[in-house]
């Protein structure tokens, strides 16, 4: 299982970053609640939100050590939808809680929109392997929201990407098998998440 770890600038950029060993982090019962106080505690000392990206280094070592440690994580997905060929099984919610953590599923073949997160971004993969093209947006000011691809990478079981809040990117499950991922996302301003059209140079709320 590979073990490498990435981050998509804004710019759509994607570097390889260092990745925590993985027998510095095995623990005895790391439960998913620890997980979960864990990431907050840390956003905690952030005074202000907008700058909790920062952080993304040790948000990707603590989710590596959940993967590491926590075999329940990687049984928690469904099987993807029959007519869209995705689902989303969201693993904790709770009113004013800032986090939104889920796993997906993405059936071989499928492709997501062209779209950004409106907020930080950190997706783990359990199973199979997805392509994710990267965009930027290009500075035109007749067209705003104009955006050209960057580049694109194949990331595989055991690989960890992560993204800063205006990073854009596409997802293609490929290879034969269903893509299980594990989600991990800040508070989404969901007036700061588009789904975007390279054709008409349009963006929508996603």
């Amino acid at each position: 299982m590979k073990c490498k770890d990435w981050l998509v600038t804004e710019e759509g950029e994607c570097q390889v970053r260092p990745s925590a060993r993985e027998w510095n982090l095995i623990r005895n019962n790391y439960y998913f609640h620890r997980f979960l106080t864990d990431v907050v505690d840390l956003l905690d000392r952030v005074a202000i939100e907008a700058e909790q990206w920062d952080y993304l280094p040790q948000i990707r070592t603590l989710v590596r050590k959940l993967l590491i440690n926590s075999y329940w994580l990687k049984t928690q997905y469904l099987e993807p939808a029959a007519q869209t060929g995705i689902s989303i099984r969201v693993l904790y919610d709770e009113i004013g809680y800032p986090l939104t953590v889920q796993n997906v599923t993405f059936a071989p073949g499928v492709i997501s929109p062209i779209h950004n997160h409106g907020t930080w971004g950190v997706v783990a993969v359990l199973q199979g392997q997805e392509k994710h093209t990267f965009w930027r947006r290009v500075n035109d000011p007749k067209f705003p929201n104009k955006i050209e691809p960057v580049g694109e990478k194949i990331v595989t079981a055991g690989e960890i990407i992560s993204f800063v809040p205006g990073a854009i990117h596409q997802v293609e499950a490929v290879g034969d098998e269903p893509v299980v991922t594990f989600h991990l996302y800040g508070d989404t301003l969901s007036k700061a998440r588009f789904k975007f059209d390279p054709e008409t140079c349009n963006a929508i709320n996603f």
